[in-house]
Order: C-alpha cells, then sequence, then structure tokens
C-alpha cells in the first residue's frame, strides 16, 4: 500500500472528487454530499476523523464586537475558500441558528468549488481576484468572515464565549459537528467487497488507542481541549464511528446543506455510506 501526504489537505479533497486520483482518502463532509449528487464515483464509510465546534467561526472587527448576529442581514461576509467548504457551512448553521436571515446576505467566497459542475446560489459571489479576506475586512469590505481563524488583534468573534454555546447544543440536541470522512472509489470497493468492514475495524482501533491516551494525558491542542470537553459532556467516546451514534449530526448537517443550497435533493442517510458498514459502530 502506498500512502501519499498532503501538506495542503483541501488539495488532496479537490484531487479526489476531479481525478479520483486515491483508492482512499479523507473528505470534507459537505464536499462529499456534493460529489455524491453530482455523480463522482466514491462513497462513504461512517468514519468521522474531524470533528470541532465552528461558533466561532464567524469573526468581525472588534469595533463591530457588540452588533448581534442580525445585523449581518443586507450585509457582505466573506467565505474562506468555497461556498460548499464544510467549515464554512457549520458557521452558517451557528448564524443562522442566532436568528440571521441567510438569504439576506451576500456571501463573498476567495476560491472555487471543488466540484466544478455545482453552480452557487445567486447571492454567493467571488471575492476579487488576489484579494484577502484579513484586509477586507479591517477596510469595511466585509461586515464578517467565516472559516478564516484569522488571528489579528482588531478582530474577534462575532459570539460570545463560542465554545461554551457550541457546548450547550451538544446538551441540548446531542450535535457535535462533523468536518471530514473517509472515502473509498466505487471501483474499489464493487472489486473488494470486505474491504470497507475491514477498514472500517482498523480505523476503530486507531481511534480507540487515541481517545483512551485522551481520558489519560491530554495535550493543550485544540482538538484534544474540545473532544475531552466533549467526553465530559457526553460521558462517552468524543469520536463515536457509526451510522447510528452520529444520525442527529449527520441529519442535522443535511438539512442545513439542503437549506443553504448546497444539495438540492435531500438523500437518505444509509444511501450514502458504503454496504456492509451501516449496521457498525465504533
Amino acid at each position: 500500500m502506498t500512502f501519499a501526504n498532503e501538506p495542503v489537505l483541501v488539495k488532496g479533497f479537490r484531487k479526489m472528487v476531479r481525478t479520483l486520483e486515491f483508492d482512499i482518502a479523507e473528505m470534507a463532509l459537505t464536499t462529499y454530499l456534493t460529489a455524491k449528487e453530482h455523480g463522482v464515483g466514491f462513497t462513504a464509510l461512517p468514519i468521522f476523523l474531524v470533528r470541532d465546534f465552528h461558533h466561532g467561526a464567524t469573526q468581525v472587527r472588534r469595533e463591530d464586537s457588540t452588533r448581534s448576529v442580525a445585523d449581518l442581514a443586507g450585509g457582505r461576509i466573506g467565505i474562506n475558500r468555497g461556498y460548499t467548504v464544510t467549515t464554512g457551512v457549520w458557521g452558517r448553521v451557528a448564524l443562522a441558528a442566532a436568528g440571521l436571515d441567510l438569504d439576506s446576505v451576500t456571501w463573498v467566497c476567495t476560491g472555487d468549488e471543488h466540484v466544478s459542475s455545482y453552480s452557487r446560489p445567486a447571492n454567493v459571489i467571488a471575492a476579487p481576484e488576489g484579494a484577502v479576506l484579513e484586509k477586507m475586512l479591517l477596510a469595511g469590505e466585509l461586515d464578517a468572515v467565516v472559516g478564516a481563524s484569522l488571528t489579528h488583534p482588531d478582530v474577534v468573534p462575532l459570539i460570545a464565549r463560542p465554545d461554551d454555546v457550541a457546548a450547550d447544543v451538544l446538551r441540548q440536541r446531542g450535535v457535535f459537528p462533523i468536518n471530514h470522512l473517509v472515502v473509498v472509489r466505487d471501483e474499489i470497493l464493487s472489486q473488494h467487497p470486505d474491504l470497507a468492514p475491514m477498514l472500517f475495524k482498523d480505523f476503530t482501533e486507531s481511534k480507540r488507542r487515541y481517545v483512551e491516551r485522551l481520558r489519560c494525558t491530554p495535550d493543550d491542542s485544540r482538538q484534544d481541549q474540545i473532544l475531552s470537553r466533549v467526553m465530559e459532556i457526553t460521558g462517552a467516546d468524543p469520536l463515536p464511528y457509526g451510522l447510528e451514534s452520529n444520525r442527529a449530526t449527520l441529519n442535522d448537517l443535511i438539512d442545513n446543506a439542503m437549506a443553504q443550497r448546497i444539495i438540492r435533493t435531500r438523500p437518505a442517510l444509509e444511501s450514502i455510506f458504503a454496504a456492509g458498514t451501516l449496521e457498525l459502530q465504533g
């Protein structure tokens, strides 16, 4: 087996979506849903590699931090890369839940979409060539940005105590956002029907070792801090694999992908995961 390391992971997503570059690959969740709707020949396994809280994804100038989320109606909000990027989708979920009519905003993207056949909604436009979100925000050309992770001292999260708000969503609704999963080329799945369950088993064992370390000696990375908090709230594995234990989060993401016009037709959850994995839990 040959492993390919993509230092810029989103470039790996694009290679898989556009040319099926790999047999097995990590993939952003909403990129996968979009690609699946557009007929790209790979299928996901319910192995969820990356999760995070995203209420802090929307940032504004410090001088505008007292504005409410609803005050962004009619404004321009920058998006890091494309409209279908998963962090941006979850960030907009948080904004909608806080009272913003997403259709009232002009969304300004700094990149194109991985799925080239996807058509953006009418209120989504491209930023000028070479535009930098931080400069546009600080110059007042944008009212906010989503998914840019800016570190400028004059830029702050719009939603106060964002991780606390996200933790409340987890307590109340059982939703812990999923960002990335694993996909396999359909041709490979057809040739090797035992591959999907085998991969699920191997990934589950690797994850089990990580969670055991997390319980004993978490480090100070954001990932460990968030997952330790999730484990404290739920009293369970913070990275569950399998369809059933992630049904609430997946349904929430699909509902919002429909509302944001990322996908046009709502798929059945069972249809987006490989045969042989639907009953697996890990």
